[in-house]
């Protein structure tokens, strides 16, 4: 037999009229009945019929999700967390990829408003710095969240860390491991928000006096073909580092691949750190260190934002980081010298 709100309200000691309304948005509901509501609608399973609520309503119960067309391991992870609470509140999540080189992306994003009718936009970057695309919000008056954004920062609410900060304990975790020659790559350009890894880099090597070297820089793409070729690129240079921090996980096991045909072993002859902490940073070997972002809690926050449609306000939320240490730093810093053209040989064969 099907689960009926009546059941839902009966295990949560409510009012049928209290469920409704946490189920619709409509009407004031304490926090602690919403969160029981909630939780009884998770334990049994209750799916309403969200076609018949949305004709009763002004709520379509629909968010949409903008997501890059290449999907870094974190946007997959903020995906899921972001499913996971629309879920529990009976809401759909319909993910629509973006491409950066399509120029009428905006109008896509306007055409999904009139046909689908979102309750709001979660938007992940570098979509949430496409002025386009926030204009087209802004003036459809459509609620939305953005993801770590970088430019307009008054526009919308925001869910983001602090990037500069942990880049700068990041690098200063190598620094108290002893290394000195530290290659860095840098997020894609057009991620604007994560270009304050690379400034938090920086500042760590100068509240330690230590120089920095444009030779030990490389610009990346946040994929993994690009780290391979950043660092292959740093590690065949006359004098090569003896750690590298890649601007996110997928860069890092591409540098990692890299060491390796080189005949370089990780961390014993380089250390190696990324960032984000998504699944392929706990599925590499060895296991990599790398900073955590708490990417499903940023992604319940952004969807219980516009299920609950607290629009009262502008809210820009900073949440906490976390470096995570694994296997791949080593305070055994090794020399660094240059691999010779028959290491590179040896190393390519199979």
């Amino acid at each position: 037999m099907a689960t009926t709100i009546r059941d839902v309200a009966a295990r949560a000691g409510v009012g049928t009229t209290t469920v409704t309304r946490v189920l619709t948005g409509e009407g004031s509901v304490s926090a602690a009945s919403r969160q029981r509501v909630l939780e009884a609608v998770e334990a049994l399973g209750y799916r309403p019929n969200i076609f018949a609520r949305g004709l009763s309503g002004n709520r379509s119960f629909l968010i949409c999700l903008l997501i890059p067309e290449v999907i870094p391991g974190y946007v997959a992870e903020f995906q899921l967390g972001a499913i996971e609470r629309c879920r529990a509140a009976g809401y759909h999540l319909v993910a629509q990829p973006y491409d950066s080189r399509e120029p009428h992306y905006a109008e896509a994003v306007r055409e999904a408003i009139g046909a689908l009718r979102p309750d709001g936009f979660i938007i992940t970057p570098p979509i949430s710095d496409d002025l386009g695309v926030l204009g087209v919000l802004e003036a459809a008056g459509t609620p939305y969240v953005r993801l770590s954004p970088g430019l307009e920062l008054e526009l919308g609410n925001s869910i983001s860390i602090d990037e500069l900060d942990a880049a700068r304990q990041m690098t200063e975790l190598l620094i108290e491991a002893g290394h000195r020659r530290i290659g860095f790559i840098r997020a894609h350009p057009d991620h604007v928000a994560a270009g304050g890894r690379f400034d938090g880099y920086r500042r760590a090597l100068t509240e330690h006096d230590l120089p920095y070297d444009e030779g030990l820089v490389r610009q990346g793409n946040f994929e993994f073909s690009g780290g391979e070729a950043c660092g292959a690129s740093l590690l065949t240079q006359a004098e090569r580092p003896t750690a590298i921090f890649a601007s996110n996980d997928d860069t890092a096991l591409g540098v990692m691949a890299a060491a390796y045909r080189l005949g370089l072993r990780v961390p014993q002859d380089l250390s190696l750190v990324g960032f984000d902490d998504s699944d392929v940073a706990r599925h590499a070997w060895p296991l990599l260190t790398t900073v955590r972002q708490p990417i499903r809690q940023m992604a319940a926050m952004a969807a219980e934002f516009l299920i609950a449609r607290d629009q009262t306000g502008t809210a820009r939320c900073k949440v906490q980081f976390e470096i995570v240490q694994r296997g791949t730093v080593t305070g055994n810093v090794p020399k660094s010298p240059a691999l010779g053209m028959g290491d590179i040989a040896l190393a390519g064969r199979d």
